[in-house]
C-alpha cells in the first residue's frame, strides 16, 4: 500500500542503504587480484630482481669503484714490462712464422724446378722419337727414391691370412664347425 503525504511510516521500515549518497564502494578482495594477475606480478618481480642485479654488477665493474684500480695506476712500470714482454713474444712468433714461410717457398721452388726438368726431359725424348712415358717413370722413381732415402722405410711383418684359402661363406665349406642351415618351413610353434 502506498502511504499518503503526511502519513507516518510503519514501524521497522527503513530506507534502502544503496540509495544513500555517501555509501563506500566495497573493496576488491586481494585473492581475486592474485588469482587473476598472479603470474604477471611474479614475472614483474623476477624481472625487477634481475635488473637490480645487473645494475649492481655494472656499478661494481667501474674502474673508479674498484680498489685495485688505484694500485694499477700507481705501478706503470709493471704495465710497461708486461707490454714489452707481450711485444717480444709476438715478435718471436712472427719470426718463426716468416722462417716457416721461407722454407715452404723454397720447397715449392724445388718442386717446380724438378717438374720443369721432367718436362724438358720428356720433350727431348719425344724429339728423339723415344717413349716419354718410360723416361717419366724413371724420373719419378728417382725422385721417390731420393725422398724415401730421407724417410725411414717401414717394414711390414709377415701376417697370416685370417681364413684359409678354401673358405667360402656362401657354400658353408671350409668354415670350421660353424655353418648356417635354413630353418624349418611351416607354421610356428607359438600359441
Amino acid at each position: 500500500p502506498r502511504l499518503g503525504a503526511g502519513a507516518a511510516p510503519p514501524p521497522g521500515w527503513a530506507p534502502c542503504r544503496a540509495a544513500r549518497p555517501h555509501s563506500r564502494p566495497v573493496p576488491v578482495a586481494v585473492g581475486s587480484v592474485l588469482s587473476s594477475y598472479g603470474w604477471y606480478l611474479l614475472l614483474a618481480v623476477v624481472a625487477v630482481y634481475f635488473l637490480v642485479q645487473k645494475v649492481s654488477r655494472s656499478l661494481a665493474a667501474r674502474p673508479s669503484a674498484r680498489p685495485g684500480a688505484a694500485e694499477a695506476a700507481e705501478e706503470p712500470d709493471v704495465v710497461v714490462r708486461r707490454q714489452e714482454a707481450l711485444a717480444a713474444a709476438r715478435l718471436r712468433m712472427q719470426e718463426e712464422l716468416n722462417a716457416q714461410a721461407e722454407r715452404y717457398k723454397e720447397k715449392q721452388r724445388q718442386l717446380e724446378e724438378e717438374r720443369r726438368r721432367q718436362k724438358i726431359a720428356m720433350w727431348e725424348s719425344m724429339q728423339e722419337g723415344k717413349s716419354y712415358k718410360g723416361n717419366l717413370k724413371l724420373n719419378q722413381q728417382e725422385v721417390e727414391s731420393g725422398a724415401s732415402a730421407s724417410a725411414v722405410p717401414k717394414s711390414k711383418p709377415n701376417k697370416k691370412p685370417l681364413r684359409g684359402g678354401g673358405y667360402n661363406p656362401l657354400s658353408g665349406e671350409g668354415g670350421g664347425t660353424c655353418s648356417w642351415r635354413p630353418g624349418r618351413r611351416g607354421p610356428s610353434a607359438g600359441g
